[in-house]
């Protein structure tokens, strides 16, 4: 992927498709587009030829744009259900997800940007919840800015008023991983890094993290000791071979 197809690939959330050349997936999100079921079925889309591979390769999520007016006037509850069930599948894809914003993201293009594992940004980034009807759209970005520090004052702003969030306390707040001039060069350095890890084993130690905040030490006792047995029995497999 290259800089320019970053700023080029604004058309709806409804592009999913494989580079050739590779084995990684690439999404494009455009946040003024409003949530539809289109957005949603790309999403999944990418997700079941992710799932298909059994975590070879990578998912790159491009992600810029924020709505604007009666974005949500025409939405039904089965529409956003059906939206945040897609993003709940990228976020515990069998691979890993790199996300690369540019811009203002808002919208679809904020969900999406949340749900993945890395996510760089170029200095124009602001982070926006939108408002419509006097309120900020209540959907589980909210949810997922809560999780990175409810009393953070630059979350708190955006959840109830809608202020959007500057790249520097995206930074700070570690909603975003890194800012980049040079999108390539991040990415793949980042792609780098991320290739390291399996994408099935990837996705269990990301689970293991996530369940790590609503779980006790005795609950989660259990589960992580089947991944460290997993971890082993792999380990004295590629000792014998």
């Amino acid at each position: 992927m290259t800089e320019n197809q970053m700023k080029n690939g604004k058309s709806a959330a409804k592009t999913a498709d494989v580079q050739p050349g590779d084995e990684d997936l690439l999404l494009r999100i455009d946040g003024s587009q409003p949530l539809s079921l289109e957005a949603a079925a790309a999403v999944n889309a990418v997700c079941d030829t992710a799932e298909d591979r059994g975590g070879r390769g990578k998912v790159i999520v491009q992600v810029s744009g924020a709505p604007t007016g009666n974005w949500a006037g025409d939405l039904t509850v089965s529409q956003v259900s059906k939206w945040e069930r897609a993003l709940r599948r990228l976020e515990r894809l069998p691979a890993s997800t790199l996300a690369v914003a540019d811009g203002d993201c808002g919208g679809i293009a904020l969900d999406a940007l949340l749900a993945t594992d890395y996510r760089i940004a170029t200095g124009t980034v602001r982070l926006t919840v939108p408002v419509g009807d006097g309120a900020t759209w209540p959907g589980m970005a909210l949810y997922r800015l809560a999780q990175h520090g409810s009393g953070a004052a630059a979350i708190r702003r955006a959840v109830l008023f809608g202020t959007p969030i500057g790249v520097a306390d995206a930074l700070a707040l570690h909603l975003v991983d890194e800012l980049a001039d040079d999108l390539d060069s991040a990415l793949a350095n980042a792609s780098l890094r991320a290739g390291a890890v399996p994408g099935t084993e990837l996705a269990i130690r990301r689970q293991l993290m996530l369940d790590a905040a609503t779980t006790s030490f005795e609950e989660a006792l259990g589960v992580h000791l089947a991944a460290c047995d997993r971890a082993l029995r792999r380990a004295s497999v590629g000792a014998a071979s």
